[in-house]
């Protein structure tokens, strides 16, 4: 976390002289102190993150494609007039066990064209969805596969987006 603000910081300035050097390493100790007292932030809680990024590199590769195809199901719907939104509403249950899991599948189901998180508590989920089939397993999606490889976090169970 340090060397990110530190790094930040000289790129922020657009140079790198003793005098930045002198007050990114003050300013990027006081912003990480700040994020570790306040935030409960810890050195052993960003190793645990750092193991993850491959997994989340992976995630945002499938997020990507989930969203091309759905745009595509979207725009097919959208210019021919032989396929018709029929909206449903799809409650389930995602069985991840942290907040920040359920969040990422919220935000990520909300992202994909045609479907949209309406509310989302805990593990349970409503979901708007323009066609049925847009809706057809999304309680065994992808992302639910991905999301329960990343494990328990350090987040509790309850918690709202959408």
């Amino acid at each position: 976390m340090f060397f990110l603000y530190l790094i930040l910081w000289i790129v922020l300035n657009g140079a790198v002289t003793p005098e930045i050097l002198v007050f990114g390493v003050l300013i990027a100790g006081a912003a990480t102190l700040l994020v570790y007292k306040v935030f409960g932030y810890s050195l052993k809680k960003e190793l645990q993150l750092l193991t993850h990024v491959p997994l989340l590199a992976v995630f945002t590769l499938v997020l990507i494609r989930e969203i091309v195809k759905a745009s595509l199901s979207v725009l097919k719907m959208a210019l021919f007039s032989s396929e018709k939104a029929d909206p449903v509403i799809v409650e389930f249950h995602s069985g991840l066990p942290t907040d920040l899991q359920n969040v990422l599948l919220a935000n990520s189901i909300t992202l994909t064209p045609g479907t949209y998180t309406l509310f989302q508590e805990g593990d349970g989920f409503v979901v708007h969805a323009l066609r049925e089939d847009f809706a057809e397993g999304i309680e065994s999606s992808v992302f639910i596969k991905l999301l329960r490889r990343l494990g328990p976090g350090e987040s509790g169970k309850t918690g709202s987006a959408g």
